[in-house]
């Protein structure tokens, strides 16, 4: 691969940090969660993670949507990411719900969703790693 972009971020401090891009848009506090002993003043990484999870995914949806000839351009996915100790220390799990247009029947839906989870940068890059759910709304 020959990257056409490349997002640069530096973290500071870890979890009870900054994070900042390169070019200043991104500048944000970090902070452990209250679920994880926080005190939750500021983001963390698995909402980093859920952001640009959905994002993307959702752009992946607008493009094999445009290819079969249907508007997804209403659709809407929710990044679920979820944190919690496993064999290896801590593991990360995802579950993305999509809500797309009205009036789009359940097959062609599904159909869609499954093509975006397999054209997706983040799909392909957690592929095997992680555990992510699919749920159509």
């Amino acid at each position: 691969m020959s990257a056409i972009y490349t997002a640069v971020a530096t973290a500071t401090h870890g979890r009870e940090g900054r994070a900042v891009s390169s070019d200043g848009k991104l500048d944000v506090q970090l902070a452990m969660p209250p679920a994880l002993g926080g005190n939750g003043q500021g983001t963390n990484p698995e909402q980093l993670f859920a952001a640009g999870y959905a994002a993307c995914f959702a752009s992946a949806l607008g493009l094999v949507g445009r290819e079969a000839g249907v508007d997804t351009s209403e659709a809407a996915v929710t990044a679920e990411v979820g944190i919690g100790k496993d064999e290896a220390g801590f593991g990360l799990e995802v579950v993305l719900r999509v809500e797309l247009p009205d009036g789009l029947d359940r097959g062609t839906a599904q159909q869609l969703v499954e093509q975006a989870h397999q054209v997706c940068p983040y799909s392909r890059a957690t592929r095997g790693n992680i555990p992510v759910q699919l749920v159509i709304e």
